[in-house]
C-alpha cells in the first residue's frame, strides 16, 4: 500500500514553497501527499503536488486582549478536532509541519495520535508556532546549521537538512553569473516578498534618480511594486529614462533572480536560500518590527559568506542605495566575488535531506537513529 505522508504549511510563500519542493520529491519517490493548510493559503494552492487539500480551521495571535486570545483558542481548538478526525480517515505515515499557526492543529492532531511528526523551520530564528510544537514533535529539520545548539532538549532532535527549493529554483541554479561589463548593461532585480514592500517603491525610484546619467542608462530595473504603487514608480522610472518593467508579481521570479546582476530584496527564509542557491549577489533590507527578527537573522547569514549586504531599514534611504550601487557598478569583480560567495551557502538538495527524514521514520525508526547516520552531504 502506498505511504501517504501530510504536509501542513501556512499561507504565505514562505511557508508553502518549501512544503511544495518536499512534495515533488516525496512523489517522485512513490509516496502519497496531502496537504493541511488554512483558508487562506487554500487560495494559493491551486499548483500544490498534493493529493487532496484539507482546510482546518487556525487562526494567528492577532492581540493580547481576551477577546482575541479567545478567539484564537477557539480556532486552534476547532482545528485540533477536525485534525483528529483528519487522522483517523487519512492515517499518514508522517506529518511534517512547515510554520505558520495553520501547522497547529494537524501537528497536534498527529502527536496525539502517535503518527511521527517533523516541524520544518527555514528562518535563523524558530517562529512561535514551531516553538509552539517542537517540545511534542518528533523531529526538528533546520533550515539554518546549529539553530538549537543553546536548547540542549530541542537540539536532540534538530536534523539539519537546508530549505528546500522548488524545481524552479533548481532549474534556476543552472544559470551561471554574468557580471556586468565596463559601460554594458546593469540587470537590477528589486522585490518585497509575496506581498510586496511599500519601502522598495518609496526608496528605489528616488536612489535610481541620484545615479549619474551615464549609469541610469545602463540600467534594466526589473521591480515587484504593489498594486497601489506601480504608477508612481513606473512614472518615475519613465521620468528618468530608465529602462523598467513594474509588475505587482512575476510568475518567472526565480529565473528573473538567475538573470539579475544584483538584486535588491526582503530576507526572507525562501528568499535568502533561492539568493544562495543560485549565487547572486544581493543588498537584503529585513523586515523592521518582527517580533522574531528572523529576517534580520536570515539576512546575517549570508552576509557572513560574503553574499549580501545588509541594510536594515533605518539605513535604505535612497542616498545609500544609490551609493551603493554606484560602487557595485563600478567594481564587476566584487560582485562576481559576491555570487560565488553566496554560491557556497546554497543547499541544492535540502529537499532529499528532507525526504530521507521522512522515509526514516516513517519506517518506524527515531530521530537519534539519523541523526547517527548524517553524514556530510554535497
Amino acid at each position: 500500500m502506498t505511504k501517504l505522508v501530510l504536509l501542513a504549511a501556512g499561507g504565505t510563500g514562505g511557508h508553502l514553497f518549501p512544503a511544495e519542493a518536499l512534495a515533488s520529491v516525496l512523489k517522485a519517490r512513490g509516496y502519497d501527499v496531502d496537504l493541511a493548510t488554512d483558508t487562506r493559503a487554500a487560495r494559493y494552492a491551486g499548483h500544490f503536488p498534493a493529493r487532496e487539500l484539507h482546510v482546518l480551521p487556525a487562526d494567528t495571535v492577532r492581540g493580547r486582549s481576551p477577546v482575541a486570545l479567545a478567539r484564537t483558542a477557539f480556532a486552534l481548538a476547532s482545528g485540533l478536532v477536525s485534525g483528529l478526525s483528519l487522522m483517523r480517515r487519512v492515517k499518514p505515515a508522517v506529518v511534517v509541519g512547515f510554520g505558520g499557526y495553520p501547522t497547529v492543529p494537524p501537528l497536534m492532531a498527529a502527536s496525539f495520535s502517535g503518527v511521527p511528526t517533523i516541524v520544518h523551520e527555514s528562518n535563523g530564528v524558530m517562529g512561535r508556532a514551531n516553538r509552539m510544537l517542537a517540545g511534542r514533535v518528533s523531529a526538528i529539520a533546520t533550515g539554518f546549521q546549529g539553530l538549537l545548539r543553546h536548547d540542549p532538549a530541542l537540539s536532540a532532535k534538530e536534523v539539519w537538512t537546508g530549505n528546500p527549493l522548488r524545481p524552479a529554483a533548481l532549474a534556476a541554479t543552472r544559470v551561471p553569473y554574468d557580471p556586468p561589463h565596463p559601460g554594458g548593461e546593469l540587470r537590477l532585480l528589486v522585490f518585497g516578498g509575496s506581498q510586496g514592500a511599500r519601502v522598495m517603491s518609496d526608496v528605489v525610484p528616488q536612489a535610481l534618480e541620484r545615479l549619474e546619467p551615464a549609469l541610469r542608462a545602463r540600467l534594466r530595473v526589473t521591480q515587484q511594486a504593489r498594486e497601489e504603487d506601480m504608477a508612481r514608480v513606473r512614472a518615475a522610472c519613465e521620468a528618468m529614462g530608465v529602462q523598467a518593467e513594474i509588475a505587482p508579481f512575476f510568475n518567472d521570479l526565480l529565473m528573473r533572480m538567475a538573470q539579475a546582476q544584483l538584486v535588491v530584496s526582503r530576507s526572507g527564509a525562501g528568499t535568502v536560500a533561492e539568493l544562495a542557491a543560485i549565487g547572486r549577489p544581493s543588498i537584503l533590507v529585513p523586515l523592521p518590527g518582527a517580533l522574531d527578527q528572523d529576517q534580520a537573522a536570515n539576512a546575517a547569514a549570508l552576509e557572513q559568506t560574503g553574499g549580501a549586504l545588509v541594510l536594515p531599514q533605518p539605513q535604505f534611504t535612497p542616498e545609500r542605495l544609490a551609493a551603493e550601487i554606484t560602487r557595485l557598478a563600478a567594481a564587476p569583480e566584487t560582485l562576481s566575488q559576491m555570487a560565488q560567495a553566496a554560491r557556497t551557502a546554497g543547499i541544492l538538495d535540502a529537499a532529499e535531506r528532507l525526504a530521507d527524514l521522512v522515509e526514516h521514520l516513517a519506517s518506524g525508526q527515531g530521530t537519534k537513529s539519523f541523526q547517527n547516520l548524517q553524514g556530510p552531504r554535497s
